[in-house]
């Protein structure tokens, strides 16, 4: 863990060991960093016949918060408006029967060499 540094490699290596997490759970890896204007979502997974809008959160140290206390009220508007183009667009043939958004959360301590993950369902 000690090469992770920096906001933008910390962020990529907390969604690849995410991404790992999620399919040891059974999920399928749909896409990952979907773009939409300027909102961008982490990953897209089926848990079952649920299409789950994955945010991931990745902190060392406390300065911040904790990874959970990172997902407030404009982050969830801009992930619903994301997912509604996502599913319009990517997904045309038909209605998805059930949707969710989720926060896997990690929080590293780099001092101990320990990190601990989170996977919240249903946030938002």
């Amino acid at each position: 863990m000690a090469a992770v540094e920096g906001n933008t490699a910390r962020g990529a290596f907390g969604e690849r060991i995410a991404a790992l997490y999620l399919q040891l759970a059974g999920c399928t890896i749909l896409e990952r960093n979907v773009r939409f204007d300027h909102v961008e979502i982490d990953l897209v997974v089926r848990d079952g016949p649920c299409i789950a809008f994955v945010e991931v959160k990745t902190r060392c140290g406390r300065g911040f918060g904790g990874a959970c206390e990172a997902v407030g009220p404009e982050k969830m508007r801009n992930l619903r408006r994301a997912a509604r183009w996502y599913l319009y667009r990517e997904l045309p043939a038909g209605p998805v029967e059930e949707y969710r958004f989720d926060l896997v959360s990690l929080d590293c301590n780099l001092a101990r060499g320990m990190m601990e993950l989170s996977h919240i369902k249903g946030i938002g």
